[in-house]
């Protein structure tokens, strides 16, 4: 059903997607705010999800150490290949084939409450003022084998790993009809989104960009047609040059916070040389990536006690369009505070921090 003898990646078919959503009506959907022209996923069928409405405070929330000690026998990713047919399985850098799934280390599946599906055409219509479209596209799930280490606890070659599977998925999905743009994240810890203990990122491909990432290409362009330069390129100078906010750096990546955070302790990982999109990063580069979020998450980890955190892809969008002055980058965002009335009504950040102390403090953590 999702792999194919020949070890070619391939899409999973829009039953594979729809198994899990019973009702024709409930099938995701995007609606357009009128104003804002942002974009908000309609995903009913994911609240076939267990508790998924029941508030939660953060004091019931399970301590680290007993997330740590869920037991693996009762975990459905840690039994991922036993329950489930992969898009793509690997072991240590390796495409495996199902007599090998023993010795499985990352494994690649469909979301089973998928936010997008591949529905066939992308369908827009208008209801009233506003306007709607199917959320048409692919959600998959990238399975570490490991039930408790977490990234940063992993060694540089196994980190490569997940960053390469990172990339041949979004090559891929990047190459499918209707498909505008590739959004990869990984959500770690319950405050930071994830309902599942055992450690996992997810990959998203939708049919439309967002009107932040529209704003983001649109400052970037701007600022280059008018400096002839790209911003992104003057940011990683100026940190080199002025290393106030400069947390590490290798031969091919730089780590920072940035110079005005939307959080505390937010970090930046971008490669030195100038690149568009993800799907341009050499092996040398992974390697060097991989080196930079062992850095970058373990600081993290020894500094704020194991904060629970997000981190998500910058790149270019996958339009067919030309976007030659963007510059893909990572970004980690520890959850160190929750946003609150002021924050939220006019979305400017209050922090108590600089990102200058952020940055001294954090590079006292590397070994």
């Amino acid at each position: 059903m999702f792999f194919e003898a020949n070890f070619q990646e391939i899409s999973p078919t829009q039953e594979c997607y729809n198994v899990f959503v019973t009702d024709q009506q409930n099938q995701p959907q995007l609606r357009q705010d009128l104003v804002t022209g942002e974009w908000v996923v309609i995903a009913s069928n994911r609240a076939q999800r267990p508790d998924s409405f029941i508030k939660k405070h953060l004091s019931s929330f399970p301590s680290k150490k007993a997330q740590q000690n869920n037991p693996e026998k009762d975990c459905v990713f840690c039994q991922i290949l036993k329950k489930e047919v992969p898009i793509l399985a690997w072991s240590n850098n390796q495409k495996i084939t199902p007599d090998q799934y023993d010795d499985w280390t990352i494994a690649v599946v469909a979301n089973k409450y998928p936010a997008f599906i591949p529905a066939g055409k992308v369908e827009k219509k208008r209801c009233g003022p506003y306007q709607t479209m199917t959320a048409t596209g692919y959600h998959e799930l990238v399975i570490t084998n490991s039930h408790s280490l977490t990234i940063d606890q992993m060694t540089i070659t196994s980190i490569q790993e997940i960053f390469t599977v990172y990339q041949k998925r979004y090559r891929f999905l990047a190459r499918q009809p209707h498909n505008q743009y590739v959004a990869i994240f990984h959500n770690q810890g319950l405050e930071a989104g994830a309902s599942i203990t055992h450690p996992h990122s997810q990959i998203i491909a939708m049919p439309t960009i967002d009107a932040n990432i529209e704003n983001n290409l649109i400052g970037t362009k701007r600022f280059w047609q008018k400096q002839g330069q790209c911003p992104h390129c003057l940011i990683i100078a100026d940190n080199q040059k002025n290393p106030n906010r400069l947390v590490w750096e290798n031969e091919h990546f730089i780590v920072f916070t940035p110079f005005a955070p939307k959080s505390a302790f937010t970090l930046q990982i971008y490669p030195k040389k100038h690149q568009a999109c993800f799907d341009q990063a050499n092996n040398k580069q992974l390697i060097g990536l991989a080196e930079a979020f062992k850095i970058a998450l373990g600081a993290l980890r020894k500094g704020l006690n194991n904060p629970d955190y997000n981190f998500f892809l910058n790149s270019a969008p996958c339009d067919n369009q030309n976007h030659h002055y963007y510059h893909w980058h990572w970004q980690i965002m520890p959850k160190t505070q929750i946003w609150a009335g002021f924050e939220l009504g006019a979305g400017i950040e209050i922090s108590t921090i600089s990102p200058e102390d952020s940055a001294k403090y954090l590079r006292k953590q590397i070994n």
